[in-house]
């Protein structure tokens, strides 16, 4: 049995393969290869943020009548993450090597401390609250993964 915590977590674990691609290419000054590889890591960024405000956390505070705690907290913190991402493509796109590894400097920080918040209290919390639920929750999350990635 797959659990939003083992799910979302993996997730978080393939984004952050495909920042590292990118953040690689960036050192490398190839900025082709670079552009590429951040846009496959902005999508499924974007991919992963929808999976969770579009469907889990929803789900968690109609179950909990949470709307003000840890989802409004998520919700935050992925606008904070987007509008570092914008600011990474406009560096890019000025192949600005110390602007871009400066953000990403940022950005790495963020992410690790927003993904620790995530699979230590949010996604358990969600386990136990949509344990009913799960297994129809995760088959919704999967159909929109690929579905974003057709």
């Amino acid at each position: 049995m797959t659990t939003f915590t083992h799910y979302l977590g993996d997730d978080h674990t393939h984004c952050d393969e495909l920042f590292t691609a990118a953040e690689n290419a960036v050192a490398e000054k190839n900025w082709n290869d670079a552009r590429t590889r951040f846009q496959d890591f902005h999508a499924a960024m974007r991919r992963h943020f929808a999976m969770e405000e579009d469907v889990l956390f929803p789900a968690f505070e109609a179950r909990t009548g949470m709307v003000g705690g840890p989802t409004f907290i998520m919700r935050g913190e992925h606008e904070q993450m987007l509008g570092l991402m914008d600011s990474m493509r406009a560096a890019l796109a000025r192949e600005d090597y110390r602007a871009y590894m400066s953000l990403s400097e940022t950005l790495l920080m963020l992410m690790r401390q927003h993904n620790m918040k995530e699979e230590n209290i949010l996604y358990p919390m969600a386990d136990q609250a949509l344990a009913a639920e799960r297994d129809g929750l995760l088959a919704t999350l999967s159909g929109l993964e690929h579905t974003q990635h057709a």
